[in-house]
């Protein structure tokens, strides 16, 4: 039987989610993008999971979509298996961590920008290679890039597909970290921990208003800020912290309603 093209694990609320095709540094087929939106998907709609972690196996995070092989699939169709992957990764409730060594190439970097966390090590290279390729932007780089580096950055980078390391990647704000590799493992697993310690339903609030408000209006966002601040008291979580607070010890965050069954009447 071959080997499936993701591994998922689970472990204390945290999700990896590996690509495994390491003789093509985990180079995306048609299979690894079908299996990479159904993760993503079963990742919104599983409450047991509050982190996901993206990597690659075999020393490389993702050389890209692989075009080494004749595909009769529609172009339309393709694309289609790319805008399901990028939507089902940004719109995520949890937060997400890339944890990059070696390359992250083109689809394969873009898939990185689109988790809230990047990690590398000095060892990564990255690569907006479309362009190599006679090809434009795709998985959301159009969107991220300018967003992230300014429009003159992205398009030095998109134009003229330059490869660049983990320090000048860290310098434009692409990756979060840079950390040794004999340290990613830990510190992935470090930052995985404090993102599941906290509030669960306030984290995924948080993040989408800054998702969201990115291009929005001030006015847009302070409504949307509102609407989100009245979720977070009806869950258990802001009690919680309140508490903790007044006694001096660390919260324990459960997402849990805070209105007990008891204290619900018909409307």
């Amino acid at each position: 039987m071959p080997e499936p093209v993701l591994l998922s694990t689970d472990r204390n609320g945290v999700r990896t989610l590996t690509l495994n095709r390491p003789r093509r540094k985990n180079a995306i087929n048609r299979d690894l993008w079908i299996a990479l939106a159904d993760a993503l998907t079963a990742v919104g709609n599983d409450r047991g999971v509050r982190v996901v972690v993206i990597t690659g196996a075999g020393g490389a995070f993702c050389s890209g979509a692989d075009i080494s092989t004749l595909d009769d699939t529609h172009p339309t169709y393709k694309m289609r298996l790319l805008t399901d992957v990028a939507l089902a990764l940004h719109e995520l409730p949890v937060p997400t961590i890339a944890k990059v060594t070696g390359v992250a190439v083109g689809a394969g970097w873009n898939l990185a920008l689109g988790c809230d966390f990047v990690v590398a090590t000095p060892e990564s290279r990255f690569s907006q290679i479309f362009a190599k390729r006679g090809l434009s932007l795709d998985l959301g780089g159009s969107w991220l890039l300018p967003k992230i580096v300014g429009l003159q950055q992205a398009k030095r980078l998109a134009l003229l597909a330059e490869t660049i390391d983990a320090d000048e990647a860290q310098a434009l704000n692409l990756v979060t970290w840079v950390v040794s590799g004999d340290e990613i493992d830990a510190f992935v697993t470090d930052l995985a921990e404090k993102l599941v310690a906290g509030p669960q339903i306030a984290l995924a609030q948080t993040k989408a208003l800054l998702n969201e408000g990115a291009d929005r209006t001030l006015r847009d966002a302070l409504a949307n800020e509102a609407r989100a601040q009245i979720v977070n008291f009806a869950t258990a979580d802001a009690a919680e912290a309140y508490a903790a607070f007044a006694e001096k010890r660390e919260p324990s965050f459960t997402g849990r309603w805070a209105v007990s069954r008891s204290e619900q009447t018909d409307a």
